[in-house]
């Protein structure tokens, strides 16, 4: 009974959160600060794949006490591609039709600025605390309001933060990748998360230098994979490839020129689904990545900033949009199926029986990457509230949650992940628009140097 009601309690919040008020927020957030900062993401895009690119490492070497740009924006990606770029994009697309991805895309072009912003006020504000560069919005939400009221806004983002990501998003990544194991492999579910939890343990205890480290090294290995894998299925069908950028473009304004009218789909449903789904995936606003940027060891905030951009770039204009190439080229959208098994139909069309290996050996490197990345965003909100003693008890907790979660069925864990993620984007938000006179007056001492 009081299950039941908990559901239904989530279900309506996260209905008013999601659908209504952190959609339309989430979005005005990026085009003012993509207006106040001159279209940064254009003005800098070519900036940043050349700090991409030139600064790309694997060698796990850190600079003083923080780390390397690269390896805080691996440590970012890391976080930022996890399930829903395969899964993600499959939803968007079963629910608000091929249109949905366009409006994607544009969430996405905006959230670059928003994540930009947050980078530079993430570096600006982060400290060093028992040897440790440390940073993120519980810093620059003190840094814009005084007293007891940013105390109480940077407590609620902590809380939210460690609740969502730490321990109920960490169940639902380890649920997918055991899952996945089981339906390719016949593994048990039990067996996967042990491993899992003790891989991922020995990460933890490393703290963020070998977090760091893991991440500049599987991070790109993942992407390449993925990549190519997708890449291959577009070749084979190459001729559908041309119809989804099509559909996708056509539905995005007019889904009953198509096949939206039948289904019941609207221009409305494809924003909602669009926009939903792509800011849930890149993370833009959401305020988790800013605790990887703030460890980057550069000579001006909006360095960080600029290379920041790339993250949500990779997210969601290569990652995600391969995606759903894959599953509207190859018809599998005709299937009536959505989520992660409209995505594997779509696999299995073009690989075969070699489909579902292929989504477990994807789903293991994108969910176990989120896992160490999300782990570490709340361990700095841990070590925040509670001190340096409880990261070990935290630590400890992640592990026996993961574990858990390659168990469940975690549909409530999964919505009540969603709520609070949810609630840390107000904090951050109101946090971040407050400072935009900062991240304005950076930018411009910044361009005026260079």
């Amino acid at each position: 009974m009081f299950m039941d009601y908990l559901e239904q309690v989530v279900d309506v919040v996260n209905r008013f959160l999601w659908d209504y008020l952190l959609m339309f927020l989430l979005v005005a957030t990026g085009i003012f600060f993509t207006f106040r900062l001159r279209f940064i993401q254009i003005r800098k895009f070519k900036a940043g794949m050349k700090a991409l690119f030139g600064n790309f490492s694997l060698n796990g070497k850190s600079e003083g006490n923080g780390l390397s740009s690269f390896q805080a924006l691996t440590t970012a990606i890391a976080a930022q591609v996890g399930t829903g770029n395969i899964a993600g994009a499959a939803t968007a697309i079963a629910s608000g039709g091929p249109g949905a991805i366009f409006w994607m895309w544009l969430s996405a072009f905006f959230g670059m600025a928003t994540i930009y912003s947050e980078a530079v006020m993430a570096q600006h504000t982060r400290k060093t605390e028992d040897g440790t560069v440390t940073g993120g919005p519980v810093y620059y939400i003190k840094s814009a309001f005084k007293g007891k009221f940013g105390t109480f806004l940077a407590g609620f983002f902590s809380v939210a933060i460690i609740l969502a990501l730490g321990f109920m998003g960490n169940m639902v990544q380890s649920n997918s990748i055991g899952d996945s194991f089981q339906n390719a492999f016949g593994i048990n579910r039990l067996v996967v998360g042990v491993f899992v939890a003790v891989v991922a343990a020995f990460i933890f205890l490393g703290g963020v230098k070998r977090i760091a480290w893991f991440t500049e090294k599987i991070v790109p290995l993942m992407a390449v994979f993925y990549i190519v894998g997708c890449l291959v299925i577009l070749f084979m069908n190459g001729a559908g490839v041309g119809k989804a950028f099509h559909d996708i473009f056509v539905m995005a304004f007019a889904p009953q020129s198509v096949a939206g009218g039948a289904l019941g789909i609207t221009v409305q449903k494809a924003m909602r689904f669009g926009v939903a789904r792509g800011l849930f995936s890149n993370e833009a606003g959401m305020g988790s990545t800013p605790h990887a940027h703030a460890t980057a060891q550069v000579n001006h905030p909006s360095e960080q900033g600029i290379i920041a951009m790339m993250g949500v770039f990779i997210d969601t204009f290569i990652i995600l949009t391969l995606t759903a190439l894959v599953i509207l080229s190859t018809g599998a959208l005709s299937s009536g199926e959505t989520g992660s098994t409209l995505a594997q139909l779509a696999f299995d069309s073009a690989f075969g029986s070699f489909g579902k290996i292929f989504i477990a050996i994807c789903m293991l490197f994108f969910a176990f990457t989120t896992i160490i990345g999300w782990y570490y965003f709340g361990e700095v909100n841990v070590r925040h509230l509670f001190g340096k003693k409880a990261v070990k008890v935290y630590a400890l907790l992640v592990v026996i949650f993961v574990i858990i979660g390659s168990t469940l069925k975690v549909d409530l864990v999964w919505n009540m992940a969603d709520m609070f993620n949810g609630l840390m984007v107000l904090p951050n938000l109101i946090g971040l628009l407050a400072c935009s006179g900062v991240v304005y007056r950076l930018t411009r001492n910044f361009e005026q140097k260079k």
